[in-house]
């Protein structure tokens, strides 16, 4: 049961026995189109489990956005890093070890959504990773997953932000569908609600709009549902979580402690959507429950809600309180190994996805394969000696070696080019949008020209340490290619580090033992000068036996 992995909430008193080697408290922080979110936890790495310390939440409106050039404006800018701020503050306070960031859709869709991401780190030091919708999505699924048990019962997930909604069809195992549509509460209320109380020709087109942006998404989730499956449909959020109190005090007179669980009925809502329609701006904020932000934003939130019911047929929906955040943290937990035994699926979700972009291009696996394998064995040996990257990097490097020629499927002709631009623009799924840069960069310089400051996806990189990973990863790359010619005809490679003159030698052991690899030996003494300007080393290459 993957409900077993986790623990419950527990309040901020509850007394935990833990050693600080089985201890870490970890921050997730999620950038978001209407709100910054951050929740604290406590892992325990011996079952493994995390605890919720803290929830901290602002409202920063980061998707108003200047609508002449749609770049995030001065005012929510700074409204934002007066929130990471306090963010940052708390996070210190509770002695938190790492904060892990990320932001969504309002920050992708700006022009100067990097700029704004490198002046948090430039002031605040918290580095935040841009992921894309459908990482966004996947991310979502993992936080419900660790509050909810699944069970054997296929569920829906629906996770309504500012900017853009995530619907997520899912099992306990993996995650069937993922998709981002950018319709949210925040970006409809600023292009579609003029009026207040809304008015009827507004809130028609409304639902019309809404319906025909879900349609392919709902479609989706409908192919990928197998015949008599009952999903029940799993809503996070705070435009769906407000709607839930909204109906609580309504019929029960008492917000649930905790809401997670709580169920809605689409009539119900229907009902609710009906009444807030009619109300302006005054009459929803007096509502117990509804505060005065998500006042101007909870009818067309709302609409998204029910409109998407109607288009998977569902009568009800469940409300789920871990979201992104919480799937950030289980993401961590994945990708540091903590949970691999219970989520190995997961856990391979970005090797797998790797594989799958692969085949999507027709690469040729096998002899992407070994170019793989001779890569991280060069970097394995050169490691501490020539380089000091870790197991992060060597995982770009894998990735990259393994679609360095995908490009093939546009043209032969400048194929390192194209695979750039097809790496950049896959739909890799577990790496954030500066990882997928990275992998493109590495794999685009597996030969030709080496990185220069006039390449402009190089230059883009804001660190010159990302600029100095692309150029040493590449020349690793750049040498193996160069030994796979004929392909298969190198069985092994052994490197051998001389400090005191700089010297590495390379030594190639044949797969045919009368074999004297003389295309290989040419190819490698061809290629070798960018790898050797770039470590500033010496590389010799011999032939031995086994």
């Amino acid at each position: 049961m993957i409900e077993s992995i986790y623990q419950p909430s527990l309040t901020n008193n509850t007394v935990r026995d833990f050693s600080d080697s089985e201890k870490q408290i970890i921050a997730a922080i999620d950038i978001g189109t209407n709100s910054i979110h951050m929740v604290v936890v406590e892992i325990d790495s011996t079952l493994p489990a995390f605890h919720i310390i803290t929830k901290e939440k602002d409202t920063v409106r980061l998707g108003d956005r200047d609508p002449q050039t749609g770049h995030l404006t001065p005012e929510a800018i700074e409204r934002s890093m007066a929130a990471l701020k306090r963010c940052k503050d708390l996070a210190d306070s509770l002695n938190v070890r790492q904060i892990i960031a990320v932001a969504t859709s309002a920050t992708r869709e700006a022009g100067n959504g990097p700029a704004f991401l490198q002046r948090i780190e430039t002031e605040l030091g918290i580095q935040v990773d841009l992921i894309s919708g459908s990482e966004e999505a996947r991310r979502i699924y993992l936080g419900v997953l660790s509050g909810m048990d699944f069970g054997d019962r296929p569920h829906i997930i629906i996770d309504i932000g500012g900017g853009s909604t995530e619907l997520i069809l899912a099992d306990d195992k993996e995650a069937r569908f993922l998709s981002s549509t950018k319709v949210g509460a925040v970006r409809l209320t600023k292009e579609f609600v003029s009026s207040d109380p809304i008015s009827e020709s507004e809130l028609n087109y409304l639902k019309a709009y809404i319906r025909g942006k879900l349609e392919r998404s709902t479609d989706g989730i409908w192919q990928k549902l197998q015949l008599k499956e009952n999903p029940r449909l799993v809503g996070t959020s705070g435009t769906i979580e407000t709607l839930a109190i909204v109906h609580a005090l309504d019929k029960q007179g008492i917000i649930p402690n905790p809401i997670n669980g709580y169920q809605v009925s689409r009539q119900d809502l229907e009902a609710i959507i009906d009444k807030l329609a009619k109300m302006d701006y005054e009459e929803r904020y007096n509502l117990p429950g509804i505060s005065d932000r998500r006042a101007e934003i909870i009818v067309p939130g709302a609409i998204i809600l029910l409109e998407t019911m109607k288009l998977l047929q569902l009568g009800s929906i469940t409300i789920c309180e871990r979201a992104l955040r919480e799937g950030i943290i289980v993401d961590w937990m994945l990708t540091n190994g903590l949970i691999s035994d219970r989520l190995k699926y997961q856990n391979e979700v970005r090797s797998r996805n790797v594989i799958k972009i692969a085949r999507k291009y027709q690469v040729d696996l096998d002899q992407g394969q070994r170019v793989a394998n001779f890569a991280l064995s060069i970097f394995d040996q050169t490691q501490y000696h020539l380089h000091n990257w870790g197991q992060k990097e060597r995982e770009l490097l894998w990735s990259a070696a393994i679609l360095h020629n995908c490009g093939l499927y546009v043209s032969h002709s400048a194929h390192h080019k194209h695979s750039y631009y097809l790496i950049r623009n896959a739909e890799l799924l577990g790496f954030t949008e500066l990882e997928l840069e990275l992998i493109a960069n590495i794999a685009r310089y597996h030969r030709k020209s080496k990185p220069k400051k006039k390449h402009e996806p190089y230059q883009k990189l804001s660190h010159k340490t990302q600029q100095l990973m692309v150029r040493q990863l590449s020349a690793i790359l750049r040498l193996v290619v160069a030994l796979e010619r004929r392909q298969q005809a190198i069985a092994e490679i052994k490197c051998h580090w001389d400090a005191e003159n700089r010297e590495l030698e390379i030594d190639l052991i044949p797969k045919e033992i009368r074999d004297d690899c003389a295309l290989e030996l040419w190819s490698l003494d061809y290629k070798k000068p960018v790898f050797e300007e770039e470590y500033d080393v010496k590389v010799t290459a011999k032939l031995r036996s086994r």
